[in-house]
């Protein structure tokens, strides 16, 4: 038996689940991009010590998550995009990203807080390419929290 720490995750697996749209709310995505959190410092000078600056922990930042996929005729995501875009009226939805196996069982996963939509764009529309309409939507989130399967099932 591998150990958990030597399982390799791919990155191409995975899905997207809108919590709070609706039950099993589009889960295919092309891409998914900016689960990244920052700790933001501060320089603080100490007295009477000239070589070096203390930098302190202030707080995390967390980057815009941006999804790519296709364009779909009916969808409840983007109609929630517009929702946000054309009426000013913002629903927060939580999400969970997860990283899957070959058998598409589940590795890892990320629980995103209060996701909403900042941002809706169309990939260009060129007649000389046979190319796929691509939608990409950034969400603002609060924060995320990662979700192990070793936090789950510790014996796996």
């Amino acid at each position: 038996m591998v150990p958990p720490f030597d399982i390799k995750i791919p990155s191409f697996h995975f899905s997207v689940v809108f919590l709070d749209l609706g039950p099993n709310v589009e889960i295919g995505f092309q891409s998914v991009s900016g689960l990244s959190a920052t700790v933001n410092t501060e320089k603080v000078t100490e007295g009477g010590e000239n070589r070096f600056e203390h930098q302190l922990p202030t707080g995390v930042t967390f980057s815009k998550l941006t999804l790519k996929r296709s364009l779909r005729i009916s969808s409840t995501v983007t109609k929630w995009c517009e929702n946000a875009i054309e009426n000013f009226e913002f629903k927060p939805s939580n999400l969970l990203v997860t990283l899957h196996n070959e058998l598409h069982l589940p590795l890892y996963s990320w629980n995103v807080v209060d996701a909403f939509p900042t941002s809706w764009k169309l990939s260009d529309f060129n007649a000389e390419s046979s190319e796929l309409t691509i939608e990409t939507l950034e969400l603002q989130y609060h924060y995320f929290k990662s979700i192990s399967l070793n936090d789950v099932i510790p014996s796996f």
